[in-house]
């Protein structure tokens, strides 16, 4: 793993919390956009070179829209940069992980995905993300 790649925070209100986080950071965020398969609306802001990640559902059966049922509003994901992440899925597994897709996923802002299950990585969800070529 090189670094970390971004924070995923679920919200309930996307503009609200576009907002909230543009007087945190003392910036805009630089992009929105939908990931369909994922019933998602993301928006981005640019800390550093690790984003943050604000995750609204676009519908009630998406897993942001059950995590804000079971949690209500905050850090849904930790995502990790990573070279291969054919490579990373085998070592993990490997090493015990539970990987919950094995094969990696479309994701928002041009990444391959793979998420890890938060019972395997003391309580939290992790992603492993690879930019796409």
């Amino acid at each position: 793993m090189r670094k970390i790649e971004h924070i995923g925070i679920a919200v309930s209100d996307l503009e609200k919390s576009n907002e909230l986080f543009k007087k945190l950071l003392g910036k805009e965020h630089f992009k929105t956009e939908t990931v369909a398969g994922e019933g998602v609306e993301t928006s981005f802001f640019q800390v550093g070179e690790t984003k943050v990640e604000l995750l609204q559902a676009t519908r009630e059966d998406s897993p942001i829209a059950k995590f804000l049922t079971r949690k209500s509003e905050g850090v849904h994901h930790i995502a990790f940069d990573v070279a291969d992440i054919h490579a990373e899925v085998t070592r993990l597994k490997a090493a015990g992980f539970e990987i919950l897709n094995e094969t990696p996923k479309a994701g928002a802002d041009n990444k391959l995905v793979v998420f890890l299950h938060p019972r395997s990585t003391n309580g939290v969800l992790v992603e492993l993300c690879q930019e796409r070529k």
